[in-house]
């Protein structure tokens, strides 16, 4: 029998299987807080512990003391071996540690009397066979751009029409959709015996099996991959869509956030409207020393105020470099009162959500991306690695920013000239047709999430499937 509660209008109970990294935590936490408070579900998540980093940490605990009504249940690993993969990403060694322990859901599953279960595109293959083994309906929340959805779901059949992508992965054309280039692809898949392209393909290939996939997006600003996903344009028998986002974020009480010891509240509250330049490369990736400075001499030619986020490590804990060291001699003196850098967490959606913000250089990860469309701040876009040159793509289609695609990521050589740098801000900063589009869809982003938008409407029709279950 399926476990789930058979009276009619019972409250479902949804239980949420993220994955590791904060670009797939968050988006998980704000969905659990939309069907906790917003869409009358019993919520429990599925934690793995210790997490990767300390951010991911800190994030859950925040989670769980501001919103008790989400319940949290212990997800235990069984033990794995790292050493068979040398020199792999720790992010992607815990998704395969997490795949790897699937068969242990289903105790927690039963003993949590799950409506549904979602998990995360990571584990997808793996995890969606368990939740059927015992009859629960499984859904995907996908935490990147709808177009990246569509790459997914696509990039296996692509691989079987040319022989595996044996003789390498060229330009990918998406049916319904449009064109992926070569140089867009996350470069781990142009290797096909890389960790991570197993795991794609294989998540790729489990797609179909779904209950559904619920993506962090909304219908205006990618019309055409959440309509061919629907269509089964892109794929084949393709499960139902539900375009949920952006994914509001969830307000922690004061005493529950991360410490301000930069200060960088205060500051931004002393700044001019719209004058700031916000600068941050996401939680994932670090950046060149020499390339870190570069961007230090462009910010500081561009004349603009700044606030800068460094990171020059994979996992936050490793990080002890001092930034004197990092920025060179003198940097932070010149700069002093018009700029400011930390290498401290900080709280991206309440800096995006302030009037002294201007713009937004960003690595393109899918959560900034949200974030900034939420709060209408255009993006300068600077993917580093992954899938953010396919959102860079959506942030240049839909207007929310621009794209300068020459500019090398991970794995290229070549490093962007401060000059460059430069005049690319004080181009963006001084076009007033790219704020006006910026703020288009911030207001559509608003109609989207707003009771009776696309994206509430389909939250709460996947709502009221879990109390169908």
């Amino acid at each position: 029998m399926p476990n789930s509660d058979d009276r009619t209008g019972a409250r479902p109970h949804v239980v949420l299987l993220p994955s590791a990294g904060m670009g797939h935590l968050v988006p998980f936490g704000r969905l659990a807080v939309a069907l906790s408070s917003g869409h009358g579900c019993d919520v429990s998540v599925a934690t793995v512990l210790p997490t990767v980093s300390s951010a991911e940490s800190r994030h859950l605990d925040g989670l769980f003391a501001a919103f008790p009504a989400i319940r949290r249940l212990d997800f235990n690993l069984a033990p794995f071996d790292e050493s068979e993969f040398p020199g792999a990403d720790p992010f992607f060694l815990r998704f395969e540690a997490m795949r790897r322990s699937a068969p242990l859901l289903s105790p927690l599953l039963a003993g949590a009397s799950a409506s549904a279960l979602i998990t995360d595109i990571a584990l997808s293959s793996v995890v969606v066979p368990v939740a059927k083994e015992r009859r629960i309906p499984c859904y995907i929340l996908f935490t990147a751009s709808a177009a990246m959805l569509s790459f997914c779901a696509y990039f296996p059949t692509y691989l079987d029409a040319n022989a595996g992508g044996g003789e390498g992965i060229s330009d990918v054309d998406i049916p319904g959709v449009y064109r992926i280039p070569k140089s867009s692809i996350p470069q781990a898949l142009h290797n096909p015996k890389h960790l991570f392209t197993q795991q794609f393909v294989a998540n790729g290939r489990g797609l179909v099996d779904a209950d559904g996939v619920l993506v962090n997006t909304f219908d205006a600003l990618e019309l055409e991959a959440v309509a061919a996903l629907r269509e089964g344009t892109v794929a084949t028998g393709f499960p139902p869509v539900f375009a949920v986002g952006p994914l509001r974020p969830a307000t922690f009480p004061a005493e529950e956030r991360a410490k301000d010891p930069a200060g960088y509240m205060e500051w931004l509250d002393a700044q001019p409207a719209r004058s700031v330049v916000y600068v941050s490369f996401g939680s994932r990736k670090a950046i060149s020393t020499d390339q870190l400075r570069e961007l230090a001499a462009g910010l500081e030619a561009s004349g603009h105020r700044f606030l800068w986020v460094v990171k020059s490590t994979v996992v936050d804990k490793d990080d002890a470099a001092e930034l004197v060291d990092l920025l060179g001699d003198g940097f932070l003196e010149r700069v002093r009162g018009r700029g400011l850098v930390t290498k401290t967490w900080v709280e991206q959606e309440e800096i995006l959500m302030h009037g002294s913000v201007g713009l937004f250089v960003s690595h393109s990860g899918w959560n900034s991306v949200t974030e900034a469309a939420f709060n209408g701040v255009p993006v300068l876009a600077w993917p580093r690695f992954g899938d953010q040159r396919v959102n860079a793509g959506v942030v240049a289609r839909s207007g929310l920013g621009a794209w300068v695609e020459r500019w090398s990521w991970e794995g290229e050589d070549g490093v962007v000239s401060g000059e460059e740098v430069s005049e690319k801000i004080k181009a963006v900063m001084a076009a007033e047709a790219v704020a006006k589009k910026a703020a288009e869809v911030r207001d559509a982003a608003a109609a989207a999430t707003a009771e009776g938008g696309t994206s509430y409407r389909s939250l709460a029709e996947f709502v009221g499937r879990c109390q169908g279950a």
